[in-house]
C-alpha cells in the first residue's frame, strides 16, 4: 500500500529501513529488546514441554497457552485422563468445553465458506474460541454470511468488528526498498557454503518479482529476490550481494544495540514478544492467537500468528522474537487500531509468517 495509505487490514509493507547505518553499517534486522522486568514469571513447565504434551494430546487438545494471571503454561484438556497427563510435565490442565477437533470443524467451515476480504480468524486457546475478526469494510450480505456460518457453532467461535481495513503494511517510503516501496529487513541466513541471505515478507518480494533488486536507503544494492510465497503463506528470501556486515541478529531501535538472535521457535499464546520495523522502530506486546486465517484484498494467508503489538505501513518483512529466539516476519494488520506508539484503550492487531515455517520452505537455509 501506497505510504498516503488507508487504514485498512492489509500487509505492512512499507520499503523497509535497513540498519546499515549505524556504526556497524551492516545488515541486521530491525529488532527489539525483551525486557526482563516484563517478562512473564517463569512456569513449572516449560513451553516446550507444554506444547509437546498438548501434541500427544492431538485434537482432544484446543492449545497452549502462558495464563496472564499466573505465568504458568497452560494445556486445554477435555478429560479428567488428559489433566493427568498435562500435570505429569508440570503444566497447568484447563478444563474447557471445546476441544481442538470441535475448534478445528469451526475453522474449517471458515476456510471452506467465508473468504471474504477484510475477515480473519484464529485459534484462541485462553478463551476456548475461534475468534473471527471483521473490519469495517465486510457489510450487508457479506457480514450475513460470516454471521451465518459461525452461528451454528455457539459459544465456539465469536465475531468480533473492529474499525478500519485489515491490511498489508507496505507504502511508497524508504529503507529495504524495491520497486518504489520500502518494507523491513527481518533475519540474516546463511547456507552451509557460508553465502548469505535475509528473509523479509513475501508480499514485499511479490512488488520486486524473482530477481527484483533490492537497495538500502543509502542507494546501495542488496542483491535480487530468489524466492516469496504470497498469498498463501506471506515470506520472502533475498541473497546478499553486497559488502556489508551482515550481523545475524536484530537492531534495537531504543537502545541503538545489536540483539543476538541464536535459533528460530513457535510462538505461544501469552508469549511475550518484541517486533522492530523501519517505520516504527521497537514495540513489545502478546501473541493473542495462532493459525490466524488472514483474507487480505490482495489474497488470504493462513498459519499466521497474531499479537496485539502496534505496527505501521513499511514494517512489513520486520522481526517478532523473543529474547535470542526468531518468531516471525510482520505480514500485516488492522492499521485503524494499530499505530503505533500504542494508545490507552487501543487494542493492536496484527499479524506474523512464522518464522519456523519460512525455515522449513528454505532447509538449506539456517539462523546464524
Amino acid at each position: 500500500m501506497a505510504h498516503t495509505m488507508e487504514r485498512s487490514a492489509r500487509p505492512t509493507r512499507i520499503p523497509l529501513r535497513l540498519p546499515v547505518l549505524a556504526a556497524a553499517a551492516g545488515l541486521s534486522a530491525a529488532a527489539l529488546l525483551v525486557s526482563p522486568a516484563q517478562a512473564a514469571p517463569a512456569s513449572s513447565a516449560s513451553p516446550e514441554a507444554a506444547i509437546a504434551v498438548a501434541e500427544r494430546l492431538g485434537s482432544r487438545s484446543a492449545g497452549v497457552y502462558r495464563d496472564a494471571s499466573t505465568g504458568d503454561m497452560a494445556v486445554t484438556v477435555t478429560t479428567a485422563a488428559d489433566a493427568q497427563r498435562v500435570r505429569a510435565v508440570g503444566a497447568a490442565p484447563k478444563r474447557v468445553s471445546h476441544s481442538g477437533a470441535d475448534l478445528a470443524r469451526v475453522t474449517t467451515a471458515l476456510d471452506r465458506s467465508a473468504r471474504v476480504p477484510g475477515t480473519s480468524w484464529s485459534v484462541q486457546p485462553q478463551d476456548n474460541q475461534v475468534v473471527v475478526t471483521v473490519d469495517s469494510t465486510v457489510t450487508g450480505a457479506d457480514l450475513a454470511s460470516i454471521r451465518r456460518i459461525t452461528a451454528p457453532f455457539g459459544d465456539a467461535a465469536r465475531v468480533e468488528r473492529v474499525a478500519g481495513p485489515l491490511s498489508t503494511m507496505i507504502s511508497g517510503g524508504k529503507p529495504i526498498y524495491t520497486g518504489g516501496s520500502r518494507c523491513s529487513l527481518g533475519f540474516n541466513v546463511t547456507k552451509a557454503s557460508g553465502k548469505r541471505f535475509f528473509f523479509t515478507a513475501g508480499h514485499c518480494a511479490k512488488i520486486a518479482g524473482i530477481g527484483g533488486l533490492w537497495y538500502n536507503q543509502n542507494s546501495v544494492k542488496l542483491g535480487p529476490t530468489v524466492g516469496f510465497t504470497f498469498p498463501g503463506k506471506d515470506w520472502g528470501l533475498v541473497r546478499h550481494d553486497n559488502t556489508l556486515q551482515k550481523p545475524g541478529g536484530v537492531w534495537l531501535y531504543d537502545t541503538n544495540q545489536l540483539r543476538d538472535i541464536k535459533q528460530a521457535g513457535a510462538a505461544f499464546v501469552g508469549q511475550y514478544v518484541a517486533r522492530s520495523g523501519s517505520t516504527s522502530g521497537t514495540h513489545r506486546g502478546y501473541v493473542t492467537g495462532i493459525n490466524a486465517t488472514v483474507n487480505y484484498p490482495q489474497g488470504t494467508v493462513s498459519g499466521l500468528i497474531k499479537t496485539d503489538v502496534c505496527a505501521e505501513p513499511g514494517d512489513s518483512g520486520g522481526p517478532l522474537f523473543n529474547g535470542s529466539t526468531a518468531l516471525g516476519l510482520t505480514s500485516g494488520g488492522v492499521l485503524s487500531v494499530s499505530q503505533c506508539p500504542r494508545q490507552p484503550g487501543q487494542n493492536p492487531i496484527t499479524y506474523y509468517e512464522p518464522m519456523t515455517r519460512a525455515l522449513r520452505d528454505n532447509p538449506v537455509m539456517s539462523i546464524y
